[in-house]
């Protein structure tokens, strides 16, 4: 069965990014009638806040990507624990000493040399009762995973295709602090195995990651899940966005961005498959393939999240949003005034254009204020199923106008704009007297 997973760290609220990488990992699953797992990345004490797991559970039940199970790993060190003493007893880890001043003189030694910046084991010469004495002296260490360099690295990724890379070439990873706390690596090794994940999909800035961790699986004598590594996402400007990163979803739920817009455009970026906002969630997870992702950046675009949304909106039931209309707004009124929203927040200002009262703007000769006392006559005598088409047809037949001097002076006198929904279906909802007072009181 595949297994996927989303693992947040509980630092900050979810951004789009992140909810990209928990939609397409949810999608995986679904497609192929497998399981989706939230793991709280929650190690670092000092930065996670209870509040930031509560608006993460609530952004993913709000878009619908409910997991089959869910993970801490502050419940999980003793875990880790046991896992890391069988990686020293095996001497796959090693504790080192050098402060960050030391590493980075290191570094830029080997960089003015024209070398990789290659940390060099020199922790590894240190003799093991010199190891003994300096911790137990109270000199705690920080601790480095040992790759194995004569093993090559390679894996065939789900999106970047094949990857190989040479551990000669790598530093071997810092796992864990000199405090005893976790860095991502390994715990997130430790959990993928525990927990049964088979297909690990993520941002290409893990790569170099994976390359690391795949040795990781191994030493632990666990099969390696398969990997892909999806492009980043970019802002319009066309370059990695900081931007991204501080559009949070709860501020997209309250500027009034429909979950199903948001699935529905997150689910195809990085592939050329067009976004179409008729589709469920599970409609999409049944079309989604890793095999149609590009290596290019995926661009997110704010003006084509509010096209997909208005585009959700116009297609929405009744029954979906009786709950955030107006009071007195029925289904009719719903459906004659959704095809003008963009939001759905919008429907208050259509209700009102409705109920009144209004503020007509528009400045009439005399000709168009006889032209509207003589409306206010027929609409009076006039209105049955439906009004508009009887209205404006005895006006065309008696006065000769057509086109929009027959249309626009009605319309601005019956809801003070120049622009709206189908007059047709506004025309019932205002009612026979208030559109007669109306019209009367736009022609002076």
């Amino acid at each position: 069965m595949t297994v996927t997973r989303f693992a947040p760290s509980p630092t900050g609220h979810l951004h789009v990014g992140n909810v990209r990488a928990a939609l397409h990992n949810w999608l995986l699953a679904k497609r192929r009638g497998g399981r989706f797992l939230l793991r709280i990345d929650d190690t670092d004490a000092e930065r996670s806040r209870e509040e930031y797991v509560a608006s993460i559970r609530a952004d993913l039940a709000w878009l619908g990507l409910v997991p089959d199970g869910e993970e801490r790993q502050s419940a999980r060190f003793p875990i880790y624990e046991d896992h890391f003493a069988r990686l020293m007893e095996a001497g796959r880890v090693y504790p080192c000493w050098e402060t960050p001043q030391e590493l980075e003189l290191k570094r830029k030694v080997l960089l003015g040399r024209g070398l990789p910046p290659v940390y060099d084991r020199a922790a590894l010469a240190i003799p093991p009762e010199e190891r003994e004495r300096r911790i137990a002296a109270g000199e705690a260490p920080h601790w480095r995973f040992l790759l194995d360099r004569d093993m090559p690295i390679a894996w065939e990724d789900g999106i970047r295709g094949a990857q190989r890379f040479d551990p000669a070439q790598m530093s071997d990873p810092v796992v864990r602090r000199a405090d005893g706390s976790w860095l991502y690596m390994l715990p997130s090794v430790i959990d993928d195995v525990a927990m049964g994940v088979t297909d690990v999909l993520r941002g290409e800035d893990h790569v170099s990651n994976t390359a690391a961790q795949v040795q990781m699986f191994a030493a632990l004598g666990a099969p390696t899940p398969r990997f892909a590594h999806e492009a980043l996402l970019v802002g319009t400007e066309g370059k990695l966005s900081k931007r991204l990163g501080s559009i949070g979803i709860g501020q997209l739920r309250e500027a009034g961005i429909e979950p199903q817009a948001l699935v529905a455009l997150l689910a195809r970026l990085g592939t050329s498959d067009p976004v179409d906002p008729s589709l469920d969630a599970e409609a999409l997870a049944a079309s989604f393939d890793l095999s149609h992702f590009g290596r290019a950046p995926a661009r997110f675009d704010d003006a084509e999240l509010e096209r997909v949304n208005a585009a959700v909106i116009h297609a929405l039931p009744f029954a979906a949003v009786a709950g955030r209309l107006p009071e007195g707004m029925d289904a009719a009124a719903w459906e004659a005034i959704r095809p003008n929203l963009s939001l759905v927040a919008e429907a208050a200002d259509w209700w009102r254009v409705v109920t009144g009262p209004i503020e007509v703007s528009a400045s009439f000769g005399e000709e168009d204020r006889a032209y509207l006392r003589e409306a206010a006559a027929v609409l009076a005598e006039t209105w049955g199923e439906d009004p508009w088409h009887a209205l404006t047809g005895t006006l065309k037949q008696r006065t000769g106008r057509k086109g929009k001097a027959l249309f626009l002076p009605l319309r601005q006198a019956l809801t003070g704009l120049d622009h709206g929904p189908d007059m047709k279906a506004l025309l019932p909802l205002i009612g026979q007297a208030a559109a007669v007072e109306r019209l009367k009181a736009a022609a002076g």
